[in-house]
């Protein structure tokens, strides 16, 4: 028999809604961080380094207030983290990698204030869709975004996402595994406040054995610093973006992909909660929210936000919908975010045991594009249904590397999933017979968005 939802943690007790937290924090920690380590390890096609220095702190900083900042623009309603974006990647190795016109004889950290401006202009063209949203109503939207759209769309950012799943878990199978045996042991026997936080017990308990088996480096912990200040409240006009056509243009088309993600996100988190926030708050709002935070951490030198898969995942298998325990691990992301020896002891987690919790996490989000596709009765004996569905899922798992053009000199890359969202919307717009009404119900599941 499944769990009831719980949609007031308080009922549980403020200890249990700090671990509920602590829980959230957890699965956001490994993702948030990699996008910094990766943008500062990135090298060209010769093997000469193109990376440049974005900071961890920095990151976490805006992780946790920009989740914040979502929080108010809706409403206080919609249990999501915002973590740094890996859609950005193929532009900071992009404009790591250009050396034309004023950027030939420029510092790497200089380029990465470049590369931030793009990123203030991404997070604009969130509000710009916001405003289309509120003007012409999120029913006329989400006509171009039925569930025959967004479902496979949410099962492609899940079967995207196993890879980096895979390759970590690979660097040691045993310790992935024994993070997976816990958390279903725990979700599936488990009785109470353990059936709640798997994921927490499953870390923490693959961390003791990882630590038992000497399979965890200190170092970088020892040599941190318990208090420090992020770059931009210590070099200011070193940290703040700046601003050119070239950088705008390399950055900011990437907000296609990643406003389709936040779409595909919200019907994701609509799903597994049963409450229509594309509705209630509304599109509009989530948008203007995660555009809000995009564009002010990329002011102050921080990546792009993008609402997180993996904490969708953590309410599948807790089934805690309360949005308070979302702004608990935003707290706790902007306090690591001034201590750096903190934050190196979460970041000494082994990737392994990272690998074994998204087995988990990332399946789920898949699960649930599955079940929007079940829930909302999708017709797949029609033909024009098949055809969309088979589009979006070869071209959100089949260009694995994107697609990339030039503009202006600089190379620009489509994700997979944005080729696949465009792909779908178009597709939906052009073959005839849609008769999807956004938000109608028949009343035997509230999850539903709407109806064929």
């Amino acid at each position: 028999m499944n769990q009831e939802p719980i949609r007031d943690a308080r009922a549980l007790g403020v200890p249990k809604m700090l671990l509920l937290g602590l829980q959230h924090m957890f699965a956001m920690f490994g993702a948030t961080i990699l996008v910094p380590i990766l943008v500062n390890s990135q090298t060209d096609a010769a093997g000469a380094a193109i990376g440049m220095p974005l900071s961890i702190q920095t990151t976490l900083f805006f992780a946790g207030f920009g989740t914040l900042l979502f929080h108010l623009c809706t409403r206080l309603k919609v249990p999501a983290f915002l973590g740094s974006s890996f859609a950005f990647l193929g532009g900071f190795a992009a404009m790591g990698g250009m050396r034309e016109g004023i950027y030939a004889s420029m510092s790497q950290a200089e380029k990465l204030q470049y590369a931030c401006g793009g990123i203030v202009v991404a997070g604009l063209l969130y509000l710009l869709l916001a405003l289309l949203v509120k003007a012409v109503g999120v029913h006329k939207v989400m006509r171009f975004l039925p569930p025959v759209v967004t479902g496979p769309i949410i099962i492609c950012i899940g079967l995207n996402l196993a890879p980096s799943a895979v390759s970590n878990a690979s660097t040691c199978w045993w310790l992935a595994l024994i993070a997976m045996a816990i958390i279903i042991a725990c979700n599936i026997w488990g009785k109470g406040m353990i059936k709640i936080i798997p994921i927490l017990l499953g870390v923490v308990g693959a961390y003791l054995v990882a630590m038992l088996t000497r399979q965890v480096d200190f170092t970088g912990v020892r040599e941190a610093a318990w208090f420090g200040l992020q770059p931009f409240f210590t070099d200011f006009g070193g940290s703040v973006a700046k601003f050119d056509l070239s950088a705008v243009l390399v950055m900011a088309p990437i907000a296609i992909a990643s406003m389709m993600e936040h779409i595909g996100d919200m019907s994701a988190i609509s799903a597994t909660v049963g409450e229509n926030f594309l509705d209630d708050p509304g599109l509009h709002r989530t948008l203007v929210g995660d555009g809000i935070a995009t564009s002010l951490a990329g002011l102050f030198g921080g990546p792009a936000n993008t609402t997180y898969g993996e904490n969708t995942g953590v309410l599948v298998l807790s089934r805690v919908y309360d949005p308070k325990v979302i702004r608990l691990a935003a707290l706790y992301a902007l306090l690591l975010s001034f201590s750096p020896k903190f934050a190196a002891l979460i970041g000494a987690l082994p990737s392994a045991i990272i690998g074994g919790v998204s087995f988990i996490l990332y399946g789920m989000i898949s699960a649930i594009g599955v079940r929007n596709v079940v829930e909302n009765r999708v017709d797949f004996t029609n033909s024009r249904n098949l055809i969309i569905a088979a589009v979006i899922l070869v071209c959100g798992l089949g260009f694995g590397g994107g697609l990339t053009f030039r503009v202006a000199g600089a190379g620009v890359t489509l994700t997979g999933l944005a080729i696949a969202a465009i792909a779908g919307i178009a597709l939906n717009a052009v073959l005839p017979g849609n008769d999807y009404e956004f938000g109608k119900d028949d009343g035997h599941n509230s999850g539903n968005l709407g109806k064929y």
